[in-house]
């Protein structure tokens, strides 16, 4: 089984809604997109698994990737712990047909892109895409099922 690096990580948060695969169903040792917000002095492992994504995490990953400011990351926090909030409740609306979590989840994602790209400088804005096409073409080359066994 490879890792992910945590850029891939990032850009699974970023286009997880592209595909409508749910992310804590993969094999992944890294963190893979915005978690649930919980208190910033609570490990991980007090309340999420390891995969669980974590809002803030996300919003590190991204200043060190894009090279945000300090605002910029202030402002992004928060799109994308309401992205993982909108997320989840779509996943837990067992009233949604699986085609149409996948919608929904997919323009919940592209509401909060457009909301951070709102924020970012053009050569972010240019970053940020190449991040988010980087994580779709990982997605179509893995296998729809479950990684095998070895």
């Amino acid at each position: 089984m490879r890792k992910l690096s945590p850029s891939l990580a990032l850009g699974a948060l970023l286009i997880a809604g592209l595909s409508g695969a749910a992310l804590p169903a993969q094999d992944q040792s890294q963190p893979a997109a915005g978690a649930p917000p919980a208190a910033s002095s609570q490990a991980p492992s007090d309340a999420q698994p390891r995969h669980a994504p974590n809002p803030h995490r996300q919003a590190k990953m991204m200043t060190r990737r894009l090279g945000l400011t300090p605002d910029q990351e202030s402002k992004i926090e928060p799109i994308l712990a309401d992205r993982m909030q909108q997320v989840q409740s779509a996943r837990a609306d067992s009233t949604l047909a699986p085609a149409d979590m996948r919608a929904k989840i997919q323009g919940i994602n592209q509401n909060s892109d457009s909301q951070i790209e709102a924020i970012l400088n053009d050569t972010q804005k240019q970053q940020f895409e190449q991040m988010k096409q980087h994580r779709k073409a990982e997605r179509q080359q893995q296998p729809a099922g479950p990684p095998p066994s070895n």
